[in-house]
């Protein structure tokens, strides 16, 4: 093998995205990664500038020439790339100025950012939940404890008083421990045994979407686009119910805040598999990915951040407990929820690993919530 063919080899095994320009910025080679990575053949870019490749064109236009008058190489993090399908992507890359016969003027090397930086955030993510639920749960408890002395003490006195005035004041302490209670559960999230059965993804959305159809008195438009291959996965399907339900009605609830329920206001439900995804740390197989999505206001930039923290809600009658407790449950499944959200589109995706990463969850098979 001779020196030139060796290093065509070692270009076109590279993971790393090259590609050579010449002195208009237009593409003359590129390796198999670029083709990757760029959703394209090498007839389709070769020829063109290079500069078109990303959002802001214009000015990478003009830092790619002045590199080239300048013989100058620089890097710049965090770019994004526009593919053909209008997907953008977000990469790292580093130019170098070339003085070589053949023609190139610039090499260009790319490293696409977006799987690194979605694992940083749902490893961030699943850590802030970790450390919210533990702070919760351990609050949760010293408040559950004196709630019940108190309602104790309330029953005791109130068998003891004559004056039935006086009674009431007591059946006012007792329901209100009892509320607090309640919400305090609430916190805790579920605490009873459960099963892992076979469950059909889609049952649980038909099942939800009824649900809503009704509260609206069918006046909410919801379309479905379904994957029907997807096959069963494990889950226990009351909490899949409650964290499909808490997300769906956190839409419809932003569609009635805008007062789009009737005039234009809809929510989707879309369900599709995701082969080699990683979750957190975790790689799996494959992955059930359901989205739900509305054409609402969106969720208010100050909050996007926190929305999955106890207690924080953008409407003021909300209790701030609905997207934490869906979480918890995705959580169980070894799943997670994300959220993306801009005026007029604000989308939940649900990842669902179809194959558990270890032995302990097996169809029909309980399990300690």
């Amino acid at each position: 093998m001779n020196y030139e063919n060796t290093h065509q080899l070692v270009l076109d095994n590279l993971n790393t995205v090259v590609l050579l320009l010449d002195t208009n910025l237009e593409i003359t080679y590129l390796n198999p990664a670029a083709e990757n990575l760029l959703a394209a053949s090498t007839q389709r870019l070769l020829g063109l500038n290079a500069a078109y490749l990303f959002v802001d064109s214009e000015t990478k236009k003009h830092s790619l020439e002045e590199s080239q008058k300048n013989n100058r190489p620089f890097t710049e993090r965090k770019a994004k790339l526009v593919l053909p399908d209008q997907t953008k992507i977000t990469v790292d890359y580093s130019v170098t100025p070339l003085n070589i016969s053949s023609g190139a003027s610039l090499l260009l090397e790319i490293q696409a950012m977006d799987r690194t930086l979605r694992i940083d955030k749902e490893e961030a993510l699943i850590s802030a939940h970790d450390t919210s639920r533990n702070l919760v749960r351990g609050l949760a408890h010293e408040i559950k404890n004196p709630l019940g002395g108190i309602r104790g003490a309330s029953q005791l006195l109130a068998q003891e008083l004559d004056r039935s005035e006086l009674v009431e004041y007591t059946d006012v302490i007792i329901a209100e421990t009892e509320r607090l209670r309640k919400l305090v559960d609430r916190l805790l999230g579920p605490t009873v045994v459960g099963k892992f059965t076979a469950l059909n993804i889609h049952e649980i959305t038909e099942h939800v979407a009824t649900l809503l159809m009704a509260e609206t008195n069918r006046q909410l438009l919801i379309r479905k686009d379904y994957d029907p291959s997807i096959p069963d996965l494990l889950g226990n399907r009351e909490q899949l119910i409650q964290a499909v339900l808490n997300l769906a009605r956190n839409a419809m609830q932003a569609l009635e805040s805008a007062d789009l329920i009737g005039k234009g206001g809809e929510i989707v439900f879309r369900t599709r598999i995701i082969n080699h995804f990683t979750i957190g740390k975790h790689q799996h197989r494959v992955i059930c990915r359901l989205d739900i999505i509305d054409n609402g206001p969106g969720i208010p930039s100050e909050l996007a951040e926190r929305i999955f923290y106890p207690m924080i809600s953008g409407r003021a009658t909300g209790s701030g407990l609905g997207l934490p407790i869906a979480q918890s449950a995705i959580n169980q499944h070894q799943g997670l929820i994300e959220c993306d959200s801009q005026p007029g589109e604000t989308r939940f995706s649900v990842f669902l690993p179809l194959e558990l990463s270890n032995t302990e969850h097996k169809p029909n098979k309980e399990f300690a919530v």
